[in-house]
């Protein structure tokens, strides 16, 4: 039986084997201590019957600089999926799907318009799942990873993948073929 909480500093020390993934981006410890001190809510683990972590999802709240608000490419007030991931012996448990429902409640309960997240193009077991929960390809960041697992390029692009929460009751923040949307890094935030 594993359980859903908050996540501790010392569960970076547990964070090995579900880290373990060649897809799976791995940040620096000040990078996971400053999500845990702006968005303690949103960062969220399973924690397996024995204390190890099986999954965790970092989020996050927030909209582009006031500064942008006429830009193109400016995101009103959101949530935002920085980290999502699941060890592999616990992957196909739905437990991907209860970490990234937690945040869509989270961001309806903080009146945001959509959940976004970026995956690379060549995850299409992530695409897939996405897809399978509601989430739509909103645009296609070119390069934005700055490595290709596959070897085909120097870069792989990225898609910026949104799902409306209650507030959007228009759709406005979703498009119709977003793959064929393609925005630069440097239009992103």
């Amino acid at each position: 039986m594993s359980s859903l909480r908050p996540f501790h500093p010392l569960d970076l020390f547990k964070c090995n084997l579900t880290n373990l993934d060649s897809l799976t981006e791995n940040y620096d410890i000040g990078f996971y201590l400053s999500y845990l001190a702006r968005w303690p809510s949103l960062f969220t683990v399973v924690e397996g019957q024995r204390g190890e972590i099986n999954a965790y999802i970092m989020g996050k709240l927030e909209s582009s600089p006031a500064g942008y608000q006429h830009s193109q490419h400016y995101l009103p007030w959101h949530a935002h999926i920085t980290a999502l991931t699941v060890a592999p012996a616990s992957r196909r448990l739905g437990l991907a799907r209860l970490l990234t429902q937690s945040l869509e409640r989270a961001g309806d309960q903080y009146n945001a318009w959509f959940v976004d997240l970026f995956v690379r193009e060549s995850n299409k077991v992530a695409t897939g799942m996405y897809r399978g929960m509601g989430y739509s390809v909103f645009r296609r960041v070119v390069g934005y990873y700055s490595d290709d697992p596959t070897g085909k390029a120097s870069g792989e692009d990225a898609f910026d993948m949104r799902k409306p929460l209650a507030r959007d009751k228009t759709l406005k923040h979703i498009r119709e073929r977003g793959e064929d949307h393609r925005v630069w890094p440097e239009d992103v935030w």
